[in-house]
């Protein structure tokens, strides 16, 4: 499969879940892929086969450095650059998975959420620390929530 297709793919195979966590986030199915984590192993896959894939060795020193991140994503090496891109829609789509999942126990309003998933799927840790904000606020405030707090 070319990388151009894979990249593809890898888009298409994340946005049902996002759209899924953003319009049904109780359904039993949207439920299932944010405790299973099913697409982001699916992207694990995709990942590992195009990060080993290219014509030379991963050098691993390269993560060590900011210019070396820079080679390594500017190698040319469209393997690299897609595996680049497939660890982000994967990691944050985990994210997203745990904002939904952790709102959904503390009970915070499901349209609070909502932002931070988006912001989670198109700014990955903006929409994590967003999240952070509002499950603070909402600890602190009854209105945001929709149930009391779970006890442990």
């Amino acid at each position: 499969m070319t990388p151009e297709t894979a990249f593809s793919i890898a888009n298409a195979l994340v946005m049902p879940q996002w759209i899924l966590m953003a319009v049904a986030p109780r359904w039993f199915v949207t439920q299932w892929l944010t405790r299973t984590l099913l697409i982001p192993m699916v992207l694990a896959v995709i990942y590992i086969s195009y990060l080993f894939s290219g014509t030379t060795p991963l050098d691993f020193s390269s993560f060590g450095t900011l210019q070396g991140v820079m080679s390594l994503l500017g190698s040319g090496q469209k393997g690299v650059a897609l595996a680049g891109w497939v660890h982000y829609l994967a990691f944050d789509l985990v994210v997203g998975c745990w904002v939904l999942r952790d709102g959904q126990e503390r009970g915070i309003r499901h349209w609070l959420l909502i932002p931070c998933l988006f912001g989670c799927f198109m700014l990955g840790p903006a929409g994590l620390l967003l999240y952070g904000v509002i499950r603070l606020i909402a600890s602190r405030v009854g209105s945001m929530r929709i149930a009391p707090q779970k006890s442990n």
